[in-house]
């Protein structure tokens, strides 16, 4: 970001050494306004730095006898992140997701539930990310490369058979529910006691909830 750059550390302090020195009644306006250069510097220098994670788009569909979706996330990770990985450090991803029945008369009701888990780690020796999920692995040579990859999702088998959930009917309208953050209780146990109520370990979506309609069944 151009602003960042320009309000690097090194920058900062040349903008303001070769500021006008303020006399008269203009002194005070100017440190006002060179003060709020320096906060408006730290404020977008600790954003730019931050754990962010979003849902973008999310889809529930039929596929294979049962239900799948897909996703996209916006995942970007902090400085301390970052270095983490880079120095070693695994980490370990969940996407989370829910069916409800939504019921007027009485709480919601949770149909089917499931958990994907997605890891992250760098490898020295052949200077390589990865991102893993269950036997499967990919390789790549940038962060960026990986993050891609990490925070889209296709065609995530959801529910297997739908036979097998008959309260999940054909032509009805539920609500879905998908969440993307990082678990803390995978870290290595030095790191998990610093990770609580620390804002650079922190990097969870809200639930984002959207309507299903569900197809009618086809004739037979």
């Amino acid at each position: 970001m151009a602003f960042i750059s320009v309000c690097s550390t090194k920058n900062l302090n040349r903008l303001l050494k070769n500021s006008p020195q303020p006399r008269g009644v203009l002194q005070q306006p100017v440190k006002g306004l060179r003060a709020l250069l320096v906060w408006l510097c730290l404020l977008f220098a600790g954003t730019a730095l931050a754990n962010d994670v979003r849902v973008e788009a999310q889809e529930f569909v039929v596929s294979e006898g049962g239900y799948a979706v897909s996703a996209d996330f916006k995942v970007e990770l902090g400085q301390v992140l970052e270095e983490a990985v880079f120095r070693g450090v695994t980490l370990s991803f969940l996407i989370d997701f829910e069916l409800i029945n939504r019921r007027w008369y009485w709480f919601d009701e949770k149909l089917a539930s499931r958990q994907m888990v997605l890891r992250l780690s760098y490898h020295a020796l052949t200077r390589q990310y990865r991102v893993a999920s269950g036997g499967l692995h990919q390789s790549f040579d940038t962060l960026d490369e990986a993050l891609r990859v990490l925070s889209r999702v296709r065609q995530w088998q959801v529910i297997e058979k739908a036979s097998e959930y008959p309260e999940i009917r054909p032509g009805a309208s539920y609500r879905g529910a998908l969440r993307f953050k990082l678990d803390i209780t995978q870290l290595p146990k030095p790191f998990q006691i610093n990770a609580v109520g620390s804002r650079d370990w922190h990097l969870s979506s809200d639930w984002a909830a959207w309507e299903i309609k569900l197809p009618p069944a086809e004739d037979k």
